[in-house]
């Protein structure tokens, strides 16, 4: 494919159109002799003389009749070309997907959703349960965002920090736990559940108990916060969990909220999407539509479960 000067189009549109050096320097404010010396670009160009010189006027070749004809439609499209993408919500047909855990599901998307109807009443949402092994395979999921806790993020995937969270523990009411302070050994004695859907809530309490050289006894391993809290009720487990988590867990099952036993590093919530969706408008908007939500309820339960945690150390 023969390599074209687009930059010296306008210049041929404006020469052809006054058919004067003089005025179609004007024109493009640009000098007599930096026209002339386009013209004779043009010229090598399209190898036709273009303009003709008869007398006091030019007179344009057959060829430059014909590319008047068609150059003021090649600009419009050019224009079109690199003319920014015009986005509005409200014209929005787009799917958008988004993937976290089940109690993001629960507890955060309604919002999202009540929003993205308000706001894009055409477009839609599509949510799915997000597993911590899908990170590094996020370039090639259908996903425009993911919410999870993650310190490490693989190349070419953005990210905006939705906050930081701790860790507690989740037992029932009248959980023999529940009536006094207890350390390591308690907790290590006491059978376990794990909710394997979301984000990679368990690393941080391996990481703090691998220098002990001790482990955790599970009971079970659930997909969803709704079977470990049916099993919570029901057994004398322990579920470790986000304390964020915990917070709006007990409150809306009587369940009781404690501390673990042992130092835990805190935990970093990402929302997270591919480079090649960063400069799209239509994701720009969901992002910035979905990323208060998120936001918002993780540092409002987060600072609301470690004022609960801290009295009971007051206490």
């Amino acid at each position: 494919m023969r390599h074209v000067n687009l930059n010296l189009l306008p210049t041929l549109k404006a020469l052809l159109e006054t058919r004067s050096v003089s005025r179609a320097a004007e024109l493009l404010h640009l000098s007599q002799p930096s026209i002339s010396k386009q013209l004779a670009q043009l010229r090598q160009e399209f190898a036709d003389e273009l303009l003709v010189r008869e007398g006091q006027r030019w007179l344009l070749t057959p060829r430059a009749e014909l590319l008047l004809q068609s150059l003021s439609r090649t600009l419009e499209v050019l224009d079109e070309l690199y003319a920014p993408v015009h986005f509005d919500p409200a014209d929005c047909q787009r799917v958008f997907r988004l993937a976290s855990s089940d109690y993001v599901a629960q507890y955060i998307l309604p919002q999202i959703g009540e929003a993205l109807a308000q706001a894009a009443p055409h477009a839609a949402l599509e949510y799915s349960l997000w597993h911590k092994e899908q990170l590094p395979l996020l370039h090639s999921l259908e996903l425009d965002l993911v919410s999870t806790l993650t310190d490490t993020l693989p190349a070419q995937l953005n990210s905006q920090c939705q906050g930081e969270d701790g860790l507690a523990i989740v037992m029932r009411r009248d959980h023999p736990l529940s009536r006094r302070p207890f350390g390591l050994a308690e907790y290590l004695a006491a059978a376990h559940l794990q909710v394997s859907g979301g984000g990679d809530k368990e690393s941080a309490i391996e990481q703090a108990l691998a220098p002990h050289g001790v482990s955790r006894r599970w009971f079970a391993k659930v997909p969803f916060f709704q079977a470990a809290v049916e099993l919570l009720k029901r057994t004398d487990c322990l579920l470790s969990t986000p304390s964020h988590i915990a917070w709006q867990l007990a409150q809306e099952h009587d369940l009781i909220l404690r501390p673990l036993p042992f130092a835990c590093a805190r935990q970093h919530y990402q929302l997270i999407w591919h480079q090649r969706y960063q400069q799209d408008p239509a994701h720009r908007w969901f992002r910035e539509l979905v990323f208060p939500y998120l936001s918002g309820h993780l540092q409002q339960a987060t600072r609301a479960a470690e004022q609960h945690l801290a009295a009971q150390l007051v206490g």
